[in-house]
């Protein structure tokens, strides 16, 4: 690559859970040569997703070259964290071929890509593509549909209501603003879910995308890396729901961070989430557990009430164990007190 020519970045984007850690660690250890860098961005004080990716690390993308933005959205924060952040990676020896940002599940790409256009970094970076993550198990419930009778029952009171749920702008901003989609998680939604998640992605996409199954994040690289969709060009097709305001908020969610000591049975644990998941409509709990007796930290990812648990490596020396979850849900469920005491019962 020459030193003039503009370095590609991939923007990957989805929900809370959709797969996108994932995704990004089977690029990493199929880089097939390719030098990457991947920038994490995360909702939320502590960093989980990150510290995945750096454990990825191989020769073609060393652990320096992954950086976590923790507690934020990167295109609320440009000039004090995202041009720095791609600053620094440009200025890496060997300079890295491709870049790789993981957005928060709750951000909106469209801001970020409008970054893009900073004098500081519009000549040396493009965007190569907007790939957006969609969990075809949720999409295919209705998780992220609106409630239309509430909707409208809104809209009689107050005719000046013209809005759909957070769920439901997220996900439309994100299929808005992508070259295309990969439908994850499509062993657990099967061949009816996987045809309702599909045709509700066309019901709800600005413009035709390009849909592709996935599960596990396994696909080739060759598949989203390379699409020259130079998307910072083509903002105007990108419609959101946010477009013409200066600024979007977050307010509509929230997160804490459950510290617990050891506990005795991941079942029992995995148990809790599911059950706190159901009466407090939590959206993601994810982290790591202490397990008394196990010389092995255990990975805890939960997507509503489906829980996922494994071991991913042993406590390090000097390490505390402990127990620390991070849950996100709507702002009005968050309630660190009920929520501790349901995980710590």
């Amino acid at each position: 690559m020459s030193d003039l020519s503009k370095v590609p970045v991939t923007i990957v984007t989805g929900f809370l859970g959709a797969g996108k850690t994932t995704l990004i660690s089977h690029l990493i250890r199929n880089a097939n040569g390719r030098r990457l860098a991947v920038v994490v961005n995360e909702f939320g004080t502590l960093g989980i997703d990150g510290d995945i990716l750096k454990g990825c690390a191989i020769p073609d993308c060393p652990a320096e070259n992954v950086v976590e933005l923790a507690n934020g959205c990167i295109c609320c924060t440009v000039a004090d964290d995202f041009i720095p952040t791609v600053e620094t990676l440009l200025a890496l020896d060997p300079r890295p071929d491709h870049i790789l940002i993981e957005t928060s599940g709750l951000a909106l790409p469209k801001p970020l890509l409008k970054a893009f256009d900073w004098p500081a970094i519009r000549s040396r970076i493009t965007v190569d593509g907007v790939i957006a993550l969609a969990d075809a198990e949720a999409v295919a419930a209705g998780r992220f549909a609106p409630d239309v009778a509430a909707l409208d029952a809104q809209r009689a009171a107050d005719p000046s209501v013209d809005h759909e749920t957070p769920l439901s702008e997220v996900f439309e901003d994100q299929l808005a603003c992508a070259d295309l989609v990969l439908l994850t998680k499509v062993d657990l939604a099967g061949p009816e879910g996987v045809a309702k998640a599909r045709a509700v992605i066309a019901a709800e996409s600005a413009r035709p995308l390009p849909v592709i199954d996935l599960t596990d994040g396994i696909i080739d690289p060759r598949v989203i890396l390379g699409l020259n969709a130079a998307a910072e060009d083509d903002i105007a097709s990108r419609p959101s729901h946010h477009d013409g305001e200066d600024d979007h908020e977050h307010d509509d969610f929230d997160s804490v961070v459950i510290e617990l000591g050891e506990i005795a049975d991941p079942a029992d644990l995995t148990a809790k989430i599911e059950a706190l998941a159901r009466s407090a409509d939590i959206l993601r709990v994810k982290g790591y557990a202490a397990v008394a007796g196990k010389p092995m930290r255990l990975l805890v990812q939960a997507v509503g009430a489906r829980v996922r648990t494994q071991y991913d490596r042993p406590w390090r020396a000097g390490e505390p164990r402990r127990t620390q979850l991070v849950v996100i849900a709507e702002h009005d469920r968050i309630d660190e007190a009920r929520i501790k005491a349901a995980l710590d019962a």
